[in-house]
């Protein structure tokens, strides 16, 4: 059944509509939710009430495309997310670690699965996870992203470079590990 098809019968209230948009979208939710949430059980409480705010609001959304509706259900998952970090402090604990530049060999990014490299990004300290997670997957611009942490642009924009610092020095730890366990 196509997605538009399971829309309308959704907004209708028909649970096997709403179910089947479920089981469609919610690996990508769950993923995304659990970028910006380290716990896995927090992450799933947030994406069920993410899908539960989804289905409540769904028969005021005027579906136009797949894309549209995947980008409003993001829309939503990222908001609990980010009221989650608030209601909890966490996005105020910013840690000050002083990374140094790190050179990396050129290709040790292409060396790491998709996996590893969400293991790296979930390991960042929450403000440093949060911002890099807006501006680098979101595509979101420094002034969106203050605007909706409630932060100035400058901390913005000095969260997503202390984000890369960090990264850097995860990945080249990473990657003398990936070494030595080669060579061994």
């Amino acid at each position: 059944m196509e997605i538009s098809e399971l829309v309308k019968k959704a907004k209708q209230g028909k649970p096997e509509a709403q179910k089947k948009l479920f089981e469609l979208l919610s690996g990508k939710m769950a993923t995304l939710c659990r970028r910006y949430v380290r716990n896995t059980e927090d992450a799933e409480e947030l994406l069920l009430d993410g899908f539960y705010k989804f289905f409540i609001n769904l028969p005021g959304f005027i579906y136009s495309s797949e894309a549209g509706l995947y980008a409003w259900l993001k829309r939503i998952m990222i908001n609990e997310c980010l009221m989650f970090l608030r209601k909890k402090n966490l996005f105020l604990v910013v840690d000050e670690l002083q990374a140094e530049h790190v050179p990396l060999e050129e290709d040790a990014l292409n060396r790491l699965s998709a996996t590893e490299i969400f293991n790296l990004i979930i390991q960042l300290p929450t403000g440093y996870r949060t911002v890099f997670n807006l501006y680098e997957i979101e595509g979101m611009k420094h002034q969106e992203i203050s605007a909706l942490l409630g932060i100035a642009e400058g901390t913005s924009k000095s969260q997503l470079s202390k984000a890369k610092t960090l990264l850097q020095k995860l990945l080249a730890q990473n990657h003398n590990d990936y070494v030595a366990t080669k060579t061994k």
